[in-house]
């Protein structure tokens, strides 16, 4: 299988945003209520919110391309001297568990050789997405919970990887 990274930009946003909506409504019924899959979708993935990210909040948009077909989406920011955090990183749930994540994770890492320190947050209930992480190479650095808006509270683990 092929696995390759391609930086999404403007253009790219009605498809992240298509992307997003399957992989979520796929993904996190029985993780969180449909009302805060819809809630969240909104706040994160309206076009405008992904103009915002992609032009002024400085995330980096990479489309994840399987064997020719795009299999869904990273957002990385850069938030001090080799050190990043993951924004987003979702796939179709087609394509899990055919390794397209531990390739695109590494085809991530390629595009930032400085990279010395990695986090993201996850949701503590997405027991198949920590266990991911844990196998390529993430630790649980702490628990969190974040109010996120209208009552919502997002109970997450933030995850650390170290470059080797």
């Amino acid at each position: 299988m092929n696995v390759t990274l391609q930086r999404a930009t403007t253009p790219d946003i009605p498809l992240i945003h298509e992307l997003a909506h399957r992989i979520w409504w796929a993904h996190y019924p029985g993780i969180i209520s449909p009302a805060q899959i819809e809630y969240m979708l909104g706040q994160g993935y309206s076009d405008a919110a992904l103009r915002q990210q992609i032009e002024d909040a400085g995330q980096s948009f990479w489309l994840v391309v399987a064997d020719e077909q795009v299999a869904g989406f990273v957002a990385i920011s850069k938030k001090a001297p080799a050190t990043y955090f993951i924004n987003k990183f979702y796939l179709d749930n087609t394509q899990r568990g055919r390794g397209v994540g531990a390739a695109a994770f590494q085809a991530l890492l390629a595009q930032y050789p400085d990279l010395q320190e990695l986090r993201l947050n996850v949701n503590r209930r997405n027991y198949k997405s920590v266990n991911f992480y844990f196998k390529i190479g993430f630790v649980i650095a702490h628990c969190m919970d974040t109010p996120f808006g209208e009552g919502y509270v997002m109970d997450d683990f933030q995850m650390l990887y170290r470059a080797k």
